[in-house]
């Protein structure tokens, strides 16, 4: 398993490379000038000559390849356009929010749309199985960003009553979660990668709030974050099931479940045990894929709730043309998107004993 592992590390590199090469060119592709943009009507001839200059804008795209990569083999990605702060330090703000969502959004997604699969295969045909591959439908056909709308204008009518669940922000006005590094009186270097690391892990606000005890922080930003991950979950939620269904079903026509019955095993027993570990291959699959397209949905999802994430950032980075965001951002989506395919393959082998990872 170690020599797949790293067998498969190696031969994604070529793959981030190709993503960052298409990423890179299509940057400049964009209609617009990164400096009418940004500066407006402030954006004169002198003034935008001096700027392309400044950002390396003017030399030929090859050549701002070239400069860009020797900055990522060092693990910079260089400074915003926009922003004039580095793109390592927006990040680390940034996509510490769109994890959690999206981390939030497929535990959701699971634990709802797997136990709907089962009964829905369990009671095949009956009003159940009906009602519940109708919501399924329903819930694939349903935009996000008409979700997430509709729910934050409910949740506003329901405000002043036990119900209420914040429609937009990360945390309550009021509310400040401090660094663990800091309650541990760890010092960092700004600008180091040790300081990187740690405001990183500061900055999702679950792992900070448990490991420093504040449940005030805890329970806020879980509040906060219930609407934006249902809306989020929707589409994920609806598919699990369907293939959870679909995978049951197809199991259940083997002769090893038949024999399991005959053999007089309780029908708990042949459901979770023989019958739901068999179909849990593509239903793991169909969950890795969905959530590497999550990152896609968190940009309305962001927008719509006020969540200061990767998704948002990178929506404004793109109208900015602000080349390094769009760059790193996507980067290490795509790298993120590669290591969540990685766990996937590898967890095959737990899943199931005769699939060998050679």
């Amino acid at each position: 398993m170690f020599k797949y592992t790293v067998r498969r590390i190696l031969l994604a590199i070529p793959v981030l490379l190709g993503i960052l090469v298409v990423t890179f060119a299509l940057g400049r592709m964009i209609p617009g000038d990164p400096c009418r943009a940004m500066l407006g009507e402030k954006a004169t001839a002198e003034v935008c000559e001096r700027f392309t200059e400044k950002f390396g804008l003017d030399k030929p795209i090859p050549v701002q390849f070239g400069i860009y990569m020797s900055q990522v083999l060092k693990g910079d990605f260089g400074d915003s356009i926009r922003f004039s702060r580095p793109v390592a330090l927006i990040l680390i703000e940034r996509l510490p929010t769109t994890i959690e969502l999206g981390a939030l959004a497929i535990l959701f997604a699971t634990l709802v749309g797997i136990p709907l699969g089962i009964f829905s295969a369990i009671k095949r045909n009956s009003p159940l199985d009906v009602s519940t591959m109708t919501v399924a439908n329903i819930g694939v056909s349903m935009p996000v960003y008409w979700l997430g709308l509709m729910l934050a204008y409910a949740f506003f009518l329901l405000k002043d009553t036990p119900f209420w669940l914040p429609p937009s922000g990360r945390l309550t006005a009021g509310v400040a979660s401090i660094p663990f590094y800091e309650v541990w009186g760890i010092v960092a270097e700004p600008g180091t990668a040790k300081y990187f690391f740690l405001e990183f892990f500061s900055n999702l606000y679950f792992f900070n709030s448990i490991i420093t005890g504040d449940w005030k922080v805890f329970q806020d930003a879980a509040k906060h974050l219930i609407l934006p991950a249902i809306a989020l979950a929707t589409i994920p939620l609806a598919i699990i099931a369907r293939m959870t269904r679909s995978s049951m079903l197809e199991v259940s026509k083997q002769d090893y479940i038949r024999t399991a019955k005959a053999k007089g095993l309780k029908n708990r027993l042949v459901i979770f045990r023989h019958a739901l570990r068999n179909a849990l291959l593509p239903i793991v699959t169909i969950i890795g894929l969905e959530f590497g397209l999550i990152f896609a949905g968190a940009l309305l999802t962001e927008t719509i709730f006020g969540l200061s994430g990767v998704g948002r950032m990178l929506y404004d980075a793109i109208t900015a043309r602000d080349f390094p965001i769009i760059q790193g951002f996507t980067l290490v989506i795509a790298a993120g998107y590669v290591i969540v395919n990685l766990i996937v393959d590898i967890s095959y082998a737990f899943i199931d004993p005769r699939i060998k990872l050679e």
